[in-house]
């Protein structure tokens, strides 16, 4: 089943409240049939774009909101023709599951042969066949995030709005169901905006990622390219793990506290004379410390299954983490060589 989709375009909106200004102006494309992710920590002002995008706040002075080529900036949100499925997804527990998905079918006065097939074809959809006359209270959280993305999806929306749908929900499960929720969108093709404070989501959900930090955007690009080439310090430590290296350069590489560090011809022009280098815990690889550019001393291990993460001292003026395979064994006060890719090797201003 694909939806019909549309470009949407936010030009210098800004938001204000009571006198505080919680948006600063941003301008933002978002293409039709992508799914773009707004991720950052709460305050940032996700949110407050999403109801932007809805309808359910009005940007302040010369802002605008453009569905396509038309101007829905005064527009309320019953008019954008757009779905939305909120954090604590608003169900209606006085309606089984089939009234709940068909609502919106109801209000928009929908033929009832074509609201019963609709229905019919996102009970199916989302798997929830065998529960189309349970009320919502005898579902399990699963099953009501699936609920709440079918009434969404019901009215054919133009656009389809997520505020942390997976947020109430156990890890385990999140988990499943974040996997789910990639399929779906690509099959449906809607243009999508997903708002969200977790990365493992930005990351599989998200055709471009918007990352937000003080009522600000601070970079906007791919999964890969906000996780391998961070625009700032704010994106790159909130978005994963990240190790420093400080020191002094010397002939072409860095010295820091437990050796020196190679690095390419390209990083050393892009760092530029900064002292300060980053990498990720899993760009590093143990070594041999006595064949070692750079060595350091294990003072934690934490098995964590599939990956074992190790707190390395002495290497650098912080303590760096090395995620290296689960099976691998060692003991704390272990001497360790470290080799980092060259390449892998982050310069930020």
């Amino acid at each position: 089943m694909k939806l019909d989709s549309i470009p949407i375009a936010l030009s210098r909106c800004a938001k204000t409240f009571r006198g505080t200004r919680v948006l600063e102006p941003l301008d933002l494309s978002i293409g039709a049939g992508e799914t773009l992710v707004l991720l950052g920590p709460s305050g940032c002002g996700k949110t407050t774009t999403l109801r932007l995008i809805a309808g359910l706040e009005t940007p302040d002075a010369a802002g605008r909101v453009l569905f396509g080529n038309d101007d829905v900036t005064a527009l309320p949100i019953e008019r954008r023709k757009v779905g939305m499925v909120f954090q604590n997804y608003a169900l209606f527990p006085n309606l089984t599951v089939r009234g709940n998905i068909g609502y919106g079918l109801k209000i928009q006065k929908v033929p009832a042969d074509a609201a019963r097939e609709r229905v019919a074809e996102l009970l199916a959809m989302m798997r929830l066949e065998a529960h189309a006359d349970k009320p919502i209270d005898q579902l399990s959280g699963g099953q009501r995030q699936r609920v709440a993305l079918a009434r969404a999806l019901a009215p054919r929306p133009r656009v389809l709005l997520l505020d942390e749908p997976l947020t109430a929900l156990d890890a385990r499960l999140r988990d499943a169901l974040r996997g789910e929720m990639n399929t779906l969108l690509r099959e449906l093709g809607v243009t999508t905006v997903y708002v969200t404070h977790d990365q493992a989501e930005a990351m599989e959900l998200g055709d471009r990622v918007v990352v937000m930090s003080a009522g600000r955007i601070e970079q906007i690009g791919t999964p890969r390219e906000i996780y391998y080439r961070p625009a700032s310090r704010a994106v790159a430590q909130f978005v994963g793990t990240l190790n420093r290296l400080a020191g002094q350069w010397r002939e072409g590489m860095l010295c820091t506290t437990g050796g020196t560090v190679p690095v390419t011809a390209a990083t050393a022009a892009t760092a530029a004379g900064a002292t300060e280098l980053f990498f990720r815990p899993e760009d590093a690889a143990l070594t041999d410390p006595a064949a070692s550019h750079l060595r350091g001393v294990i003072e934690q291990a934490t098995f964590l299954g599939e990956r074992t993460r190790l707190t390395i001292g002495g290497a650098a003026p912080d303590a760096l983490i090395v995620d290296v395979a689960g099976r691998v064994e060692l003991a704390r006060g272990t001497a360790v060589g470290l080799s980092i890719a060259p390449e892998a090797l982050i310069a930020l201003a």
